[in-house]
């Protein structure tokens, strides 16, 4: 897991790092790595309770204090829901904007800019990977809808469902290595699923 002082890197606060990486290490999961965070440095008056943005391998955590920082408030994103990260730069500071694929905004505003572009390239490298995968979940999930292919979901038990006749099988196995590959099903339902088109053959 990743050290303070690793995270102090473009002069993020000490003491709101060593306060807020305790509570987020709580709040990862299992393997769950924190790649970066990012301190709010306000413009204009003092904040004595600076709100902060969390990057993980697996999601983006934005967290607010409340109570004159006597608890967190966390807001998360896994980066199969970011659709876009976008900053702004203003003269001191930066602004850093979530949408998701479900049409929500977050805003974190007064982010010193360095920290703010070592964030927005790190989402930018998230997005990307992330595209991919969320192209490929649409595909199938259309697939299913329609009546035929592989139902990336299903429970391994369940009934087998009928690929497309058209449907080459020597296509579909590879579609399901690289379904396995990217972690969008089991190796016991590729495994199943390898089975059902094995048997057709």
């Amino acid at each position: 897991m990743i050290s303070i002082k690793e995270l102090i890197s473009e002069e993020q606060d000490p003491k709101v790092i060593e306060k807020v990486l305790p509570k987020v290490k709580e709040f990862c999961t299992e393997n769950e790595e924190i790649k970066y965070i990012a301190v709010q440095k306000k413009t204009i008056g003092i904040n004595f309770s600076p709100d902060c943005i969390v990057l993980t391998d697996r999601r983006i955590i934005l967290i607010r204090p409340k109570s004159f920082g006597l608890s967190l408030s966390f807001t998360d994103f896994s980066w199969i829901q970011v659709m876009d990260v976008h900053l702004r730069e203003g003269i001191f500071a930066a602004d850093i904007t979530i949408k998701t694929t479900t049409g929500q905004t977050d805003i974190m505003e007064d982010i010193p800019k360095a920290q703010a572009r070592k964030l927005y390239r790190f989402a930018q490298e998230m997005e990307e990977m992330k595209k991919d995968e969320r192209r490929l979940r649409d595909l199938e999930d259309k697939r299913a809808l329609a009546g035929g292919g592989i139902v990336i979901n299903s429970p391994v038990n369940s009934a087998p469902v009928a690929p497309v006749q058209s449907e080459d099988p020597l296509e579909t196995l590879s579609k399901l290595k690289r379904m396995l590959e990217n972690a969008l099903i089991t190796e016991d339902e590729f495994n199943s699923k390898k089975e059902q088109v094995l048997s057709r053959m």
